[in-house]
């Protein structure tokens, strides 16, 4: 099977690409697997140097916006796996250019070149902010995309450009959508990465508003174990949500962490509340754990603590990206 993953440099794309060549998704035998990143600011080749000597391991660094490049990597793709995204809403906020350029134009290139060589599957990897805020209960699939955010309406942009090219093309297509994702590798502008290094460091992190806003968190290996069960046995045309099935506050995340890295409340500064700050996202999840299997096997506690020890052992990783030492690739895609 020869797998072409965008944004494989990536936090999540390159999670997937290290299990998927150490064989650890039943049903995706990868012969060979090309990864495609731009390395923009997110995108960091370190991230594979886990796998860098697997000899099906081929890395281009290149534009999914590139048509001729993209053209010519689709062709005998048996799956493609489209993680390639600006990811931040801050920065979505503050400019929607590349968000738009990206996630839509870089899709609809992708979905096209798919279509004119003939791909196998496609599985288009998408976000839960597309759906917007929800009071109470959680988001089933078929439920109306109402994104808030530049970020998040270019992402409902690209399922919906995703799902027509299903319908037109009969491409064998599915989409994804996650919850808040946590792990190693992660690039310290998220929460999580941002928070713990800060920690680490002895400075204070930024806390937006009233500290109330509510996510379901989900670790990074078991969005890349849906993504792999929904690449190897979803039904074409499908939705599928993954989550985490652990809700926190953005005030009791913070409470975690300045419990793991040794700190007290006086690390936390209140900061005022971004713009089109959704209140609480929650992703019902039936839909995959019946007709899949899925279930997430990483407890917040368990996952939290992993994360924050990787962190604590790995400064060499993150450090440079916070202080712009990186070269190519290190401050460069999601």
């Amino acid at each position: 099977m020869r797998v072409l993953v965008t944004g494989g440099a990536g936090f999540i794309g390159s999670h997937f690409v290290r299990e998927l060549l150490s064989d650890a998704y039943p049903g995706l035998a990868a012969t060979q697997v090309v990864v495609l990143d731009a390395l923009t600011y997110a995108g960091n080749p370190a991230n594979l140097d886990p796998v860098r000597d697997d000899e099906r391991l081929l890395f281009v660094h290149g534009d999914i916006c590139d048509a001729p490049l993209v053209g010519r990597l689709m062709q005998g793709t048996d799956l493609v796996v489209h993680f390639a995204a600006e990811s931040h809403v801050d920065r979505s906020i503050q400019d929607a250019t590349a968000f738009v350029r990206t996630n839509v134009v870089g899709t609809q290139t992708l979905l096209d070149t798919a279509v004119r060589a003939g791909a196998g599957r496609f599985v288009h990897v998408s976000t839960d902010e597309v759906y917007g805020s929800i009071e109470t209960g959680s988001w089933p699939e078929d439920h109306p995309l109402a994104p808030n955010s530049p970020y998040a309406a270019s992402k409902a942009s690209s399922d919906l450009l995703a799902l027509a090219f299903h319908r037109t093309h009969g491409l064998e297509l599915c989409v994804t959508r996650c919850s808040n994702n946590y792990g190693p590798y992660q690039f310290p502008e998220k929460a999580v990465p941002l928070f713990t290094t800060n920690l680490i460091d002895g400075l204070t992190v930024p806390l937006y508003g009233d500290g109330g806003n509510s996510r379901d968190w989900l670790h990074v290996d078991d969005h890349c174990r849906g993504i792999a069960l929904v690449a190897a046995k979803g039904r074409p045309g499908e939705v599928y949500n993954i989550g985490g099935g652990t809700e926190l506050t953005n005030r009791q995340l913070t409470g975690r962490l300045l419990e793991l890295c040794g700190r007290d409340a006086s690390a936390v500064r209140r900061v005022a509340d971004r713009a089109a700050h959704d209140r609480r996202y929650s992703v019902d999840i039936t839909k995959i754990s019946e007709e899949l299997g899925y279930a997430p096997r990483t407890g917040l506690g368990q996952g939290l603590a992993d994360t924050v020890a990787w962190y604590r052992d790995n400064r060499s990783w993150w450090e440079p990206l916070k202080t712009g030492t990186a070269g190519a690739g290190g401050r460069a895609h999601r």
